[in-house]
């Protein structure tokens, strides 16, 4: 499918490093640009970074609404394969639905990854994404949900509607982590704001760990950021933890 033409801000990122790659993947509505602070910190930091762009993001939220999660998934595989190329080990990350793929991932590919960092991903499906299976037969978009920070000086590039298809596919994606969780054996670092007004379920951070199937795992709440906490103000504290888990993981 021909897309139309990207924002600027949303196009992947590429930074090359030495023989450690990290996948970091946007999320749900938004692009690129939500990562690229993270990306760069963990690039400052010597790894090699790709941040893919998911199909239907970054052009307009009309290409969204035809696509399927599994197209989502599919490109963050891919971009996966690209590092196995050129990295010895591989860690995947990402915010909001970023973080359930790279869960996916990590559960699927877990010979291939050295760890999975979640930010502020869901898990559970909230009373309203239960809703849209129902609802895009009768409504082809709602309000957006990006753009959630609690600094004012930063702001998302997001699309200001969500399709109601798009929404539903979601809750399939969310679905499928749900099964797979426990066959994530990978170190991991979940990260979670106790404030969120888009993974607005509390309980999402806590599920995570407890159906995690990896014995090493930690939780870090993110006491002063919302959803999009990558660009709020625990960023720097994403950034410098996401970093020491990384490191510690990649000795040996």
């Amino acid at each position: 499918m021909t897309e139309p033409m990207v924002w600027d801000d949303a196009r992947p990122f590429l930074f090359e490093g030495n023989s450690t790659g990290v996948l970091v993947i946007h999320g749900f509505t938004g692009c690129p640009q939500s990562l690229l602070p993270y990306g760069k910190a963990l690039a400052a930091r010597g790894y090699t970074v790709r941040g893919p762009r998911l199909p239907g993001h970054g052009t307009r939220v009309e290409d969204l609404a035809f696509r399927k999660y599994t197209e989502w998934t599919g490109e963050a595989e891919g971009a996966l394969r690209e590092l196995k190329v050129k990295c010895e080990r591989i860690f995947v990350t990402g915010l909001s639905m970023g973080g359930t793929i790279a869960l996916t991932l990590a559960a699927q590919y877990g010979d291939q990854i050295a760890g999975v960092i979640p930010i502020n991903a869901p898990a559970l499906t909230d009373p309203l994404l239960r809703m849209a299976p129902l609802l895009k037969t009768l409504v082809k978009t709602r309000p957006g949900v990006g753009s959630d920070i609690k600094n004012s000086e930063h702001k998302e590039s997001c699309y200001d509607r969500v399709p109601v298809s798009a929404a539903s596919e979601l809750t399939k994606l969310l679905k499928v982590i749900r099964a797979i969780l426990p066959r994530v054996r990978v170190p991991a670092l979940v990260m979670a704001s106790r404030e969120d007004h888009v993974v607005r379920e509390p309980a999402n951070a806590d599920y995570i760990m407890t159906h995690l199937g990896s014995k090493d795992k930690e939780m870090l709440w993110l006491e002063n950021s919302y959803h999009v906490a990558t660009l709020d103000n625990d960023m720097e504290l994403i950034f410098e933890q996401a970093g020491r888990f990384i490191e510690k993981h990649s000795k040996g």
